[in-house]
């Protein structure tokens, strides 16, 4: 019953929809009362040849009229349960994605796509059926329980009521002993559907490497021994839920037949008349659904406790960094400094970035070069405040990014990542995503200051081209360029690209760079590449090893030095010159 009291502020929130709810099932269980005695009344009317037409017309009326009334009471209060248990549904999925989107990047490294996705489309369903068959199963169970023992005791005899209750003990035998299996075997079945959930993700999703490296057959295997775990878990789950119902209807057919037996005797001995006997067994057939609901309660209800214990697990994660009270809500100056920055990521000892110092003032353009793994999207990741830092090492416009409101830093800054990210949605929408309420001209323009009208032309439908799932209607350097769009769409202070023109020829790359330097000439630019004749037009070019700045200034100080920048750019050059 833990999960009831766990889902107690919702049942408060809504008590009114619950209260009439129960008022309808408890309204049932009293009028389902009415015809076995109805009905044993007549027998006895008709063994004494008491039963007149009327009469059984008059009774024929009453039944109808149950009938009806119930009908109309089952459709509420199906109505209301049902339609709160929704509602509890559509409340647990909206607290899921808005914690989704409050967690860092330090979070999904832990936690597997495919088993957030379980707790979604699978543990709050078995939430959802526990506030609603639950709630359902439990009242209804305990009225009828109750209402039905008290009529047998009163109305016709406490003796046989007793004898035939005397199996009852093995009923709660069963299911406290059922309901701990299950528990345990539903919360390890739900952790296998999670598995299989991310390895169908992760086929999907990298479905071309798969198919160049020719691993479709080892990837069918492997699904098919995920596939076979989570089914095997799931029939372990099967096995104590086949086991319920027939322990309770065995139970139930111990009842039935001492009732009948010693019923039997009693009418004989005259004690209770064959119309009690008959509403007596009629009364019994209507323990039947408590008993086999008890059942069925303990095991929604540990389906419904295992799924929120992983929910539970989930919402009690906190996001690696948070806004501090008072946060800054507005910076009217786009200059960035770093003052000996060191940074190590979560659960690592050793530092990705060691002593980053550097001023960069508005309108000044950053460059960041550096052999691979070197920390540059280490650093373009920090200035994002997607990891907690040390104080007041990183300032955007004076201000240290701890004390910005999260809003007004992401306002402030555009990204373009490495990993060039695209709905599945049309080119538009995903160069307005930032900007919903963009114009067609103001995508257009974006559209070519990235160096993309050229393509959108040879599209059949435009802009309104679908992308398909992460861009995979597209090539790798028009998916670059549509997310450089989307950024500039937005026309942040502040624009980092970080490695977002490496699928790019050279001469497209010269010309994004010429419209950035036109339309940026106020604004704040940080570019990280491999190819350096992409910031060679920067006023500070950093040059990082190994996560510390071995080398900076301008290019021309940097080819001076005769380092592993000038090193680099004429090899470059060389290579250029050789392709012609």
């Amino acid at each position: 019953m833990r999960i009831l009291r766990e889902l107690s502020w919702f049942f408060r929130a809504y008590w009114k929809r619950y209260t009439i709810g129960i008022a309808c099932l408890f309204l049932i269980d009293v009028l389902m009362l009415w015809p076995p005695r109805l009905i044993g009344q007549m027998v006895d009317s008709m063994r004494n040849g008491t039963l007149t037409p009327a009469i059984l017309t008059q009774n024929v009326l009453i039944l109808l009229t149950l009938g009806f009334s119930l009908y109309a009471m089952r459709f509420l209060w199906r109505y209301l349960l049902n339609g709160g248990a929704l509602i509890l549904e559509r409340i647990l999925r909206q607290r899921l994605f808005s914690h989704l989107t409050r967690m860092t990047p330090s979070f999904y490294q832990r936690r597997r796509s495919g088993d957030l996705m379980a707790i979604a489309t699978n543990d709050i369903p078995a939430i959802e059926q526990t506030a609603s068959v639950g709630v359902l199963t439990l009242v209804d169970s305990l009225f009828m329980t109750l209402l039905t023992l008290s009529v047998m005791m009163i109305t016709i005899d406490w003796k046989l009521t007793v004898a035939a209750l005397l199996p009852l003990p093995f009923v709660a035998w069963a299911t406290a002993y059922y309901g701990r299996l299950l528990h345990e075997r539903f919360y390890l079945a739900q952790e296998a559907f999670g598995e299989m959930n991310d390895h169908v993700q992760q086929s999907v999703s990298g479905v071309r490497v798969m198919r160049a490296f020719v691993q479709e057959k080892e990837d069918v295997a492997a699904f098919r021994r995920v596939s076979e775990k989570t089914l095997e878990r799931n029939v372990n789950v099967s096995r104590v839920d086949a086991l319920f119902d027939p322990t309770i209807n065995l139970i139930i057919g111990f009842s039935f037949l001492i009732g009948f037996g010693y019923g039997t005797y009693l009418v004989f001995t005259s004690a209770i008349s064959l119309g009690d006997l008959i509403a007596f067994n009629m009364y019994l057939g209507l323990l039947i659904w408590p008993m086999l609901a008890f059942g069925w309660l303990i095991n929604v209800l540990q389906r419904g406790s295992a799924s929120h214990l992983r929910l539970s697990e989930f919402f009690a994660e906190e996001p690696g960094i948070e806004e501090v009270k008072q946060p800054v809500t507005k910076v009217s100056e786009n200059s960035l400094e770093a003052r000996s920055f060191t940074f190590a990521y979560p659960g690592s000892e050793t530092p990705a970035l060691s002593d980053i110092s550097f001023s960069l003032q508005e309108g000044e353009t950053l460059g960041i070069v550096g052999r691979t793994g070197s920390g540059k999207s280490t650093l373009c990741r920090t200035l994002l405040h997607q990891f907690p830092i040390t104080p007041n090492t990183l300032l955007v416009g004076g201000v240290p990014i701890e004390q910005l409101s999260f809003a007004a830093l992401r306002e402030k800054i555009a990204y373009v990542p490495q990993e060039h990210l695209l709905f599945s949605r049309s080119i538009a929408e995903n160069v307005a995503f930032g900007k919903p309420d963009a114009t067609e001209a103001e995508v257009r323009r974006a559209l070519a200051l990235a160096e993309m009208s050229g393509d959108i032309a040879h599209f059949p439908e435009g802009l309104q081209t679908m992308v398909g799932e992460k861009g995979v209607m597209l090539s790798g350097g028009q998916k670059q360029r549509i997310s450089i769009a989307r950024a500039l769409l937005m026309d942040a202070d502040i624009l980092i690209l970080d490695d977002s023109l490496s699928a790019v020829d050279a001469r497209t790359e010269e010309r994004i760079i010429h419209h950035l330097r036109e339309e940026r000439t106020n604004k704040t630019t940080i570019i990280t590449a491999h190819r350096l004749s992409a910031i060679q037009h920067a006023q500070l070019i950093l040059v990082l090893d190994e996560g510390r700045i071995v080398e900076r200034g301008t290019h021309e100080e940097l080819m001076q030095l005769g380092g592993w920048y000038a090193e680099q750019y004429r090899r470059q050059q060389m290579e250029e010159d050789v392709t012609g």
